[in-house]
């Protein structure tokens, strides 16, 4: 005789259930997002959204680019859309920046309700955290640390444009861009953006002030403030905020100098304004979207300065897409580490796990291989240069939203084609891989074989 113990089919489910998380984090993630671009498009698609009729194709383009923070359009956001259509895309924006999980974690936390090992995964899998146990307080500390920058955002706004506007639009004008500007997503309600404020300090500052907060990740954020020094902050944080220091110097002298006679840009502003335009433009490209110079009339030197900024991005667990600044950080050293021949690559006095090494190759050959494809694409469906090809599709993965004028021409197979690769910037290219490839473990080992390489 048989004997079944109770034991034995809570052991089965959990195995059963084991086996489907492994597809099941990144299919809800992308489920999740697709079904809120869905919603901003009916949204934005009702008569009252818009002053004048738009397609659906230009609905689903305005709320993808929402949802995913990037700040592409192909119709003015400012004069097609209504106040009500205006307030949609903010909120798009920030559930799409700040993060479905966020809202959903805190919620029912809010709630009493207990969340469970799949939902768990799903939350792991969005904050890009190895442990699960933590996952409550960061998601309640991203969301403090988030309605709270943007509330000194939205005041400092707010009270600059008050005189110019009057109470109601500056309000709105400061909720807008506040929101836009710390998502990273680069809407505006002018539609040259921010040229008009060129020289203006408080706009300049407030505005990347924002957007550097918001790229910088919030897990830099919380070491900052529970370190209160240097030294005791983990390496991951001293990593990002140096490589963002090096990083945005770099571009801020090399905009400069490049720019300084261009007659289109720099030249006929002061030397402040130089200085505040130079600084804008090179900070933006990570993923930020907003521009003080026409990005058309830029030198091409820039432009491809340009490309590599916004393919790096800003930082991970933030609202910045691209390959992230650590991961360029880590391929740099893996580099360097190979040509000295070390064993390893160490920072801060602590080695880098050969996992982390593989995940950012990873990635960024997933990035540069899906953007070669669009790139090819367009360079099919499109009639325009080929640098400006190539800045929008750079600009689309990375969810940075600049363009060099192509975005409003686009055919409807372009169209498409930027719909995608907006999609799956924001989500990750590494994250896309996994509907590709679940893990599994090998049981057996081949010897090893050399292959000429270079």
């Amino acid at each position: 005789m048989l004997l079944w113990h109770p034991s034995q089919a809570p052991i089965e489910r959990k195995t059963k259930s084991a086996k489907q998380i492994n597809a099941a984090p990144p299919f809800v993630l992308a489920g999740s997002f697709a079904l809120l671009i869905v919603l901003g498009s009916l949204l934005l698609k009702l008569p009252i959204a818009t002053v004048s009729s738009i397609s659906w194709e230009q609905s689903l383009f305005t709320a993808t680019s929402a949802v995913t923070v990037t700040g592409l359009v192909v119709v003015d956001t400012g004069s097609v859309f209504t106040l009500f259509g205006q307030t949609v895309i903010a909120l798009l924006i920030q559930c799409g920046g700040i993060g479905l999980m966020t809202f959903a974690v805190v919620t029912l936390i809010a709630l009493g309700g207990k969340i469970g090992f799949m939902q768990r995964v799903v939350v792991k899998e969005a904050f890009n955290q190895t442990n699960t146990s933590t996952l409550f307080s960061v998601a309640k500390s991203v969301l403090f640390f988030s309605l709270l920058v943007e509330l000194i955002g939205f005041v400092i706004l707010s009270v600059y444009w008050y005189e110019d506007l009057g109470l109601q639009a500056s309000l709105f004008h400061g909720f807008f861009y506040t929101i836009s500007a710390f998502n990273n997503a680069g809407f505006a309600l002018a539609s040259n953006s921010l040229m008009h404020y060129v020289e203006d300090p408080t706009i300049n500052l407030t505005i990347t002030g924002l957007f550097i907060a918001g790229g910088l990740g919030f897990t830099v954020w919380m070491d900052a403030l529970k370190s209160k020094s240097w030294s005791a902050m983990t390496p991951y944080s001293k990593t990002m905020i140096l490589g963002t220091v090096i990083i945005n110097g770099f571009a801020l002298f090399a905009i400069y100098v490049i720019e300084y006679n261009n007659p289109q840009t720099l030249q006929p502003l002061s030397d402040g304004g130089k200085w505040l335009a130079a600084w804008f433009q090179a900070v933006s490209p990570r993923t930020a979207g907003f521009n003080t110079l026409s990005i058309e009339n830029l030198e091409e030197s820039t432009s491809a300065l340009m490309l590599l900024l916004m393919f790096i991005g800003g930082g991970s667990l933030s609202t910045a897409s691209g390959i992230k600044v650590v991961t360029f950080i880590v391929l740099i050293m893996a580099t360097y580490s190979y040509l000295r021949r070390d064993k390893g690559i160490t920072l801060y006095n602590r080695e880098v796990a050969k996992e982390t090494v593989y995940k950012a190759l990873a990635l960024t050959m997933i990035s540069v291989g899906t953007t070669w494809i669009a790139i090819f694409i367009l360079t099919l469906s499109e009639d325009a240069p080929f640098l400006d090809v190539v800045f929008e599709a750079v600009s689309a993965l990375g969810t940075v939203g600049l363009s060099r004028g192509l975005t409003g021409s686009l055919s409807g197979v372009g169209e498409l084609i930027i719909i995608l690769l907006m999609f799956m910037g924001r989500l990750g290219p590494l994250t896309l891989a996994y509907f590709l490839a679940s893990p599994r473990t090998k049981r057996l080992r081949f010897p090893e074989t050399q292959l000429a390489i270079g």
